[in-house]
């Protein structure tokens, strides 16, 4: 079995964020992971497409976009554009809409 480690950017310090991203990058971790919570599906609010678009560009690590939001079909399509490697969901109800949605990301 593979273990790939994902630092989350959670953790990161927001004000020197190009400069933590980077020391993962240098220490190994080939992923990025991106917890966005959107205040309703979790109580937590974090950060969006625009923070996934701006660091798409400082980074070839694999960024792994972890969707904690209501409804997150509507955003597959988004995140997948603001460079998002791998998306998952935290729940679905119409498991049908999820592979269209991830179906039509691809394209």
């Amino acid at each position: 079995m593979k273990y790939v480690i994902a630092p989350s950017i959670l953790s990161a310090d927001f004000t020197q964020l190009g400069k933590d991203i980077k020391e993962t990058e240098e220490g190994g971790a080939a992923y990025l992971h991106f917890d966005v919570m959107d205040g309703m599906f979790v109580p937590n609010i974090s950060f969006g497409i625009p923070v996934m678009k701006s660091i798409r560009k400082a980074t070839h690590q694999v960024m792994d976009a972890h969707l904690m939001v209501q409804d997150p079909i509507r955003y597959v399509k988004a995140f997948k554009e603001a460079g998002a490697d791998l998306i998952h969901i935290e729940t679905m109800s119409d498991t049908y809409e999820m592979k269209a949605a991830v179906l039509a990301a691809k394209e």
